[in-house]
């Protein structure tokens, strides 16, 4: 049964005087189906009892959303194995808690100096600017917060953030997340972004929403028209799956594009979804086409009830080994795990050092050619000795990094720390 076919069903038991806009977004906000039998009867499935008392279950603890544009992509002759389904529904396995999963898996609380802020790398911060989504992922790495009307983000909250970025003049890169922005209204959005862009030292806005691949209609010509005045805009979506690419979503990422909007996708690597190096081959090629630039390929968070989802980090190096040299290098998203206890994303990828020496290198290519690059016999390093620099440095947008930090203090020859000493970082200073 195709999707089209699905739409026209899915819309008539919603509506049935055969009533509502499909392509109106505010519709799906309005119909999102939160109950498990009423999206099985509007699938026109009859799952088994045991699975329906496992997943009610389950969602007294994680709660359903799927919006009916995102439920009419299920396939209904194999909902079982459909990538979407498996995305969108609850599993029993949800409730298998494994010894090494973490409620707050990147220790965001802990890196939090204000409620909505997220402050773990030193130049820019994640905002948290909405709490609900239209559909929720059974993969959220934030399950603890999406959904709970707890943590519902007041006007003021939202204040303090932009007034902690305004006092941090390090901060040149603001991303806002949740939830999904986009499930604020256009003026509210449109506010929230002024405030941002008007500070100073902040010289790029990103905005993370999964509104392109779960409601692609929400991308109207009115929040576009709110978009254009942010020329330091850039949008990253997440499709997990060459099938959540469809018309709809194409002529979503079609409008933000021309609207002039740099576009970049971040994926989940899912067991039984997406752990294919055919499937995610395809991907990466489906987005290019559409002028969207693979950004990251994440390893699955140590998030409560996610084991089902996780693969070996080794099933992701033999993806990366399928796309490095066999697509086109922007096709080619970073690999990374956004490590336990706050620790940010760690890149992974097949070695293709083999050896080295002090003036040679030993490298592999991605056919297995073993070549060698030899170093330069006469270099000259940097002492970081910026006054007898005659490199031109006379930037005034280029501020000298006085004060290196991590690896790079190692690396500095004008430092004389030869070991790292975590509980010193800034990062666990601001947690002070």
């Amino acid at each position: 049964m195709g999707a089209k076919t699905n739409k026209d069903k899915i819309k008539s038991r919603i509506s049935h005087d055969g009533g509502g806009n499909w392509y109106d977004y505010r519709w799906h906000l309005k119909n999102i189906i939160r109950d498990l039998p009423r999206a099985f009867e509007l699938l026109g499935i009859r799952p088994g009892q045991d699975f329906l008392r496992d997943s009610t279950e389950v969602l007294s603890k994680f709660p359903l959303a799927i919006t009916p544009y995102y439920l009419s992509l299920i396939d209904v002759s194999d909902y079982m194995n459909d990538p979407v389904f498996k995305q969108s529904f609850p599993s029993y396995k949800e409730l298998d808690v494994k010894h090494n999963d973490m409620i707050d898996p990147l220790s965001e609380d802990k890196d939090s100096p204000v409620k909505t802020i997220v402050h773990r790398y030193p130049d820019r911060v994640l905002f948290n600017v909405c709490n609900y989504c239209s559909m929720y992922c059974r993969h959220c790495t934030r399950k603890r917060k999406v959904g709970d009307s707890d943590h519902v983000l007041s006007k003021k909250d939202l204040l303090e953030g932009v007034k902690y970025i305004k006092n941090t003049p390090r901060v040149r890169d603001v991303l806002l997340s949740g939830g999904d922005p986009l499930m604020l209204e256009d003026e509210k959005i449109d506010w929230l972004l002024g405030e941002i862009a008007r500070i100073p030292h902040v010289e790029v806005i990103r905005l993370g929403t999964r509104m392109p691949v779960v409601l692609p209609f929400r991308i109207t010509d009115d929040l576009l028209s709110v978009f254009r005045k942010y020329k330091s805009l850039w949008i990253n979506s997440h499709f997990n799956h060459p099938k959540e690419i469809t018309g709809a979503s194409i002529m979503a990422l079609n409008k933000l594009s021309e609207a002039g909007i740099p576009l970049g996708n971040q994926s989940v690597l899912l067991s039984g979804v997406n752990d294919c190096p055919r499937i995610i081959k395809n991907l990466v090629q489906k987005l290019v086409k559409h002028r969207v630039r693979p950004y990251y390929l994440y390893q699955c968070d140590l998030a409560e009830g996610l084991s089902h989802f996780r693969t070996p980090i080794g099933k992701g190096i033999e993806i990366m080994e399928s796309l490095i040299g066999h697509t086109s290098g922007f096709s080619i998203p970073t690999y990374v795990v956004d490590a336990p206890g706050g620790a940010g994303k760690i890149p992974l990828t097949p070695n293709y050092i083999i050896s080295w020496s002090s003036d040679k290198v030993i490298l592999r290519n991605y056919e297995g050619i073993i070549t060698t690059y030899r170093e330069p016999a006469r270099y000259l390093n940097c002492n970081m000795d910026c006054d007898a620099c005659k490199l031109h440095l006379n930037m005034d947008d280029a501020a000298e990094q006085s004060n290196p930090i991590g690896i790079e203090k190692l690396l500095s020859d004008t430092d004389d720390t030869i070991s790292l000493i975590p509980q010193n970082t800034e990062r666990m200073k601001r947690r002070k």
